[in-house]
């Protein structure tokens, strides 16, 4: 029985920066595509307020950075007053229960089409490259893409200005900070991935110049609202929507130092088990080296489980664990992981349906249980 009691690695407290957390056990940034019309709604107020604890971090599903940002129905933005105002009252619930909350901030880029676009134009991104039409995430529907235009050198600084307006707008709206979504396979991921640029300017390329638009965007949002409010997602080892890079290792590392200069709060990083959307695959490939090079926080996410995750923090390959669809469909997953209480199961058709309630915040919590 003493042994039970001991804590367990993820439920040690954490100073992230200016933050005083209490565990270590992250609500991951997903897209529950419940935004009517690209505005929060009041049913996120709950969702967010059930998966929060005091001293607990939420990162916010992405929110798009501008009206060009968009690939799929219904996901929030940050780009308007409206949406700003929509914001306000979500982030409010997380602040009355002691949590600490961070949007994360994005452009899909070519991961679009049209009919997303204003006036019906084509996506932007580092390439005119098309993507493959595929089944998206919700494995119902396939994806149709329409071929993307290629941002002209000159437009470059207007995309790097959207996100330092959405991280203003972030900060206005509440929020404790801002994560950049430089992963996936989305706009910042397609300027640092050589299956995707083929640029032959200053942004294509060198390994330098394919992270410049990354870096760009990480010190104009630094600048905006503080380095101490500034974290990044990346995932160099994925290979989401067409977008692998010849030399994954590479590229993590260079980021993770270049990342050093900008004195960010934190990097978030994506494991090199998770290659497509989900799934799980033996690899020889780590995130240490990238843990090692960089200097602030270190977050770690893709597949991970109670038991792999104290484990990265024991072994200290992490500071923070991320959890997606385990805390998707445990509200109180750190109080479960405390207890070793089972999990409930997680049911992927409701993921990305539109329903307010139903696979949203409709998953018991432990007492409801008893």
């Amino acid at each position: 029985m003493a042994a039970e009691a001991a804590t367990i690695p993820l439920l040690t407290p954490y100073k992230l920066g200016k933050f005083n957390l209490s565990h270590r056990v992250v609500l991951a940034p997903m897209a529950r595509l419940r935004s009517y019309g690209n505005v929060p709604q009041p049913h996120a107020i709950l969702y967010y307020s059930q998966r929060t604890s005091k001293g607990g971090l939420l990162i916010a599903e992405a929110a798009g950075v501008s009206d060009t940002a968009q690939g799929y129905p219904d996901t929030p933005g940050i780009w308007t007053k409206e949406q700003v105002e929509a914001w306000k009252p979500i982030v409010d619930a997380v602040h009355a229960k002691g949590g600490v909350f961070f949007c994360q901030i994005l452009h899909v880029g070519r991961v679009s089409n049209q009919g997303f676009q204003p006036n019906g134009q084509a996506p932007i991104s580092s390439t005119d490259k098309p993507l493959t039409p595929q089944n998206e995430a919700n494995g119902i529907d396939v994806a149709d893409f329409t071929p993307p235009r290629r941002l002209r050198i000159e437009e470059i600084p207007q995309i790097v200005n959207d996100f330092r307006l959405a991280a203003r707008n972030a900060i206005e709206a509440g929020f404790d900070g801002v994560e950049i979504h430089g992963a996936h396979g989305y706009l910042i991921d397609q300027f640092m991935k050589d299956e995707v640029n083929d640029r032959t300017d200053q942004y294509g390329g060198s390994l330098e110049n394919r992270c410049r638009f990354a870096l760009e965007v990480v010190e104009a949002v630094a600048n905006e609202i503080g380095a101490d409010r500034v974290g990044i997602r990346l995932s160099p080892f994925a290979d989401y929507r067409e977008s692998g890079d010849s030399d994954p290792k590479a590229l993590g590392l260079y980021m993770a130092e270049s990342l050093n200069k900008y004195g960010i709060l934190y990097c978030h990083m994506v494991e090199p088990r998770m290659k497509t959307v989900g799934e799980i695959s033996d690899c020889p490939h780590s995130l240490v080296p990238m843990r090692k090079a960089f200097k602030g926080s270190f977050f770690v996410a893709g597949g991970y489980q109670r038991e792999d995750g104290n484990k990265a923090i024991a072994e200290d390959h992490a500071d923070l664990v991320v959890f997606g669809r385990l805390f998707l469909a445990n509200p109180d997953l750190p109080k479960r992981f405390k207890l070793n209480a089972p999990l409930n199961k997680y049911n992927r058709d409701t993921f990305y349906t539109s329903d307010p309630v139903v696979g949203y915040s409709d998953y018991p919590f432990l007492e409801d249980n008893a």
